[in-house]
């Protein structure tokens, strides 16, 4: 069908109006700013953005001044995955840890606490929560993002967190639909296919997201995954089937609907960047996710460009453009409205990161085992992270015991002799094995034999998803690695 545009400007402000780009400093640059009177709606904030909560303030202050009602989108799942505190780990235990608490009040609280320092920050956007059933174990993305592997549990937590955040007037961004929790491949690399039948999609993946919806989710985000029962053709973000015919009509969405990050290879290494953003709004996204590689001007140029040829050729339909602006301008509006409300404005619970971080704490202790008594050697086991969590953030326990038993050391290794090299570099010291996921890892798995065999006494830490079975004089499972959860777990160890 042929359109006809109404006028190039506003054309060319509805294409920017979609974007939600990144950018590279710790400041506005001035080809931000200038976007921002052209039409530009939203800014996402990612790890490199960000040195302090004051610098932050500042920045959202700057773009503000540009544009009052300005969407500020940032990816603060906490837990293992968080920019706010990327060069400190959060100050909040993550989505497995809560689940394990399974407290909706405290989940609740909790996002309520990161809600509201994110607003105080000038954040109004936050890409959480995981509403990711984690039906398969050794998915590489989710594990510990995700609430758990009980479909009614991650869907009463879902909500809770919802509405927790969205109390303090930032809106929440559900992820990532229709479900990533049965992958088994990284969609930052390639698509993942599920091959759900369509009882299993309903009754699991869908049951959170409809929970979040009944609480009022204000945005949803897809998720780049290929799921034949529901489109044999194209992956989530880029189906009219999934996002309109069944996000918009069978579940009855209304909010927003934001793509996962375009840059993944999952779209760009087969559709194309600039193709995919037209697919993704054509089938019915309203905003796209673009900026945690790609952070420079040319590419909000580049895409800003390819949405208006589209319009102009009949590809995409001017209307559709057009509704997916109205939406972001809509959230744009409730977020602001919010701030300036009384209500939104949340009491801190400073302390209730750790007070969740240490009730997710499960022990188990072996026969015969003995406390831990003076200094230890803390060998951490790294696995490379994904993506999402990224490498710059710091986790463990080897600073806080450090802290807590004078005389702690604390080394790192990986690798096939990662066992050998740590009980070498001990010395004959208590080892205090610290590891993350070891069941998807076989040399972390080996490394753990070789300890515990030479040294029965060896504390084992998981930060990971506590999928194998407890091993060790002293086994602590923290259901996360955020910089609280490694604070508990050296209380742990330290108390014996």
């Amino acid at each position: 069908m042929t359109t006809f545009t109404t006028g190039t400007d506003t054309l060319t402000r509805d294409a920017l109006a979609v974007l939600q780009p990144g950018f590279a400093g710790t400041t506005a640059p001035d080809w931000i700013r200038r976007r921002l009177g052209e039409g530009l709606a939203s800014v996402a904030l990612f790890g490199r953005n960000v040195t302090t909560a004051e610098q932050v303030t500042a920045l959202t202050a700057q773009l503000r001044a540009e544009r009052d009602d300005l969407l500020v989108a940032i990816d603060e799942e906490s837990g293992d995955v968080t920019r706010l505190e990327v060069r400190t780990g959060s100050s909040f235990p993550g989505s497995h840890a809560l689940g394990a608490v399974d407290d909706t009040g405290l989940t609740r609280g909790v996002a309520r606490e990161l809600g509201r320092r994110l607003a105080e920050c000038g954040v109004n956007f936050n890409w959480a929560p995981s509403a990711d059933v984690n039906a398969n174990p050794d998915n590489p993305v989710i594990g510990v993002r995700s609430f758990g592997g009980d479909t009614a549990l991650v869907a009463r937590h879902t909500a809770a967190y919802v509405e927790g955040l969205q109390s303090t007037g930032v809106a929440a961004c559900t992820k990532h639909f229709p479900g990533h929790g049965d992958t088994s491949v990284d969609s930052h690399h390639a698509v993942p296919h599920i091959d759900l039948d369509a009882t299993t999609l309903h009754e699991r993946e869908l049951q959170p997201f409809r929970a979040a919806i009944a609480a009022g989710t204000r945005a949803v985000m897809s998720a780049h995954i290929r799921v034949p029962v529901l489109d044999p053709d194209r992956p989530a973000t880029l189906s009219r089937r999934i996002l309109t015919d069944l996000l918009r009509g069978e579940l009855g969405y209304q909010g927003l609907i934001v793509t996962d990050g375009m840059e993944m290879r999952a779209i760009s290494g087969t559709y194309g960047l600039e193709h995919g953003v037209v697919l993704a709004i054509a089938a019915g996204a309203d905003a796209i996710c673009v900026g945690g590689g790609l952070c420079d001007e040319g590419t909000v140029q580049s895409l800003q460009a390819a949405l208006v040829q589209a319009v102009r050729s009949g590809e995409l339909p001017e209307e559709r453009l057009a509704d997916a602006a109205a939406r972001v301008r809509s959230l744009a509006d409730w977020t602001a409205g919010v701030r300036r409300s009384p209500a939104a404005t949340a009491d801190p619970e400073p302390e209730i990161g750790l007070r969740a971080a240490r009730r997710a704490v499960t022990v188990t202790r072996a026969a015969g085992s003995t406390p831990v008594t003076g200094p230890v050697y803390v060998a951490t086991f790294n696995p490379a992270p994904n993506i999402a969590v990224g490498d710059e953030t710091p986790w463990g326990v080897g600073a806080e015991l450090e802290r807590l038993l004078p005389g702690t050391v604390t080394g790192h290794f990986t690798g096939p002799d990662a066992g050998a090299v740590a009980l070498k570099a001990a010395a004959g010291r208590r080892v205090v094995a610290v590891v993350r996921d070891e069941h998807r890892h076989p040399w972390m798995r080996t490394a753990l034999d070789t300890l515990l065999a030479a040294a029965p006494d060896t504390v084992v830490v998981e930060m990971g998803v506590p999928q194998s079975a407890p091993r060790g004089a002293l086994h602590i499972a923290t259901h996360g690695a955020a910089r609280v959860c490694g604070v508990a777990a050296a209380e742990t160890v330290a108390a014996g």
